[in-house]
């Protein structure tokens, strides 16, 4: 069964995170407003994605996660009882300065909440992340080519295969200082889910 999904094409996928987006909001009885001030984007924005009519960036998409405290799987998860996760076919969600490459992979929920990610970063870019919500603890490992992790005032040169933990609920960065791209698999846990 090949199974084709809503995340190889951008408009479903809006429509997607739109209609998985009004639906956490109406549960916890938040107005767009409410929204807005929890996670700093705007109402028009908000309400563009609610309608579909918005693909956001990755930097929206976590923003608003954290306002609500909940994974980024949350907002992106598609209800299967059998998923294959194969590269470049699935779901893809770009940074905003498109240099890095999001694709969810899994999610698991139970004490709090675990997913898993493949990301591509660009050669020679970086991705910066600003702080996830608290407890969020993130673990990567490059699968192709060397990647640098910033987290706070530290530098983490890593090679491939090479893997690191640390909380993400504070500033970090993602920087492929050579002429090739970079493979990394991201495992995140949300302790207070």
């Amino acid at each position: 069964m090949s199974g084709k999904n809503n995340w190889e094409d951008p408009e479903k996928l809006s429509k997607q995170v739109g209609a998985t987006l009004r639906s956490i909001r109406k549960e916890r009885n938040l107005s767009l407003a409410d929204l807005a001030e929890r996670t700093d984007v705007s109402n028009l924005t908000l309400g563009k994605i609610e309608r579909g009519e918005a693909n956001p960036s990755l930097t929206i998409i976590w923003k608003i996660a954290n306002g609500l405290a909940i994974p980024i799987s949350s907002l992106l998860a598609e209800k299967q009882d059998v998923v294959i996760s194969r590269k470049h076919e699935g779901q893809k969600v770009l940074s905003a300065n498109e240099s890095l490459v999001l694709e969810p992979m899994f999610n698991m929920k139970g004490y709090g909440s675990l997913e898993t990610h493949r990301a591509f970063l660009e050669p020679n870019s970086k991705y910066s992340a600003d702080a996830h919500q608290q407890g969020v603890i993130e673990y990567i490992t490059v699968m192709e080519g060397r990647v640098n992790v910033r987290v706070q005032d530290g530098i983490y040169e890593l090679e491939m295969y090479d893997s690191i933990k640390f909380q993400a609920d504070q500033d970090h960065a993602y920087i492929n200082p050579d002429s090739v791209g970079a493979v990394l698999h991201f495992v995140m846990i949300y302790t207070q889910a």
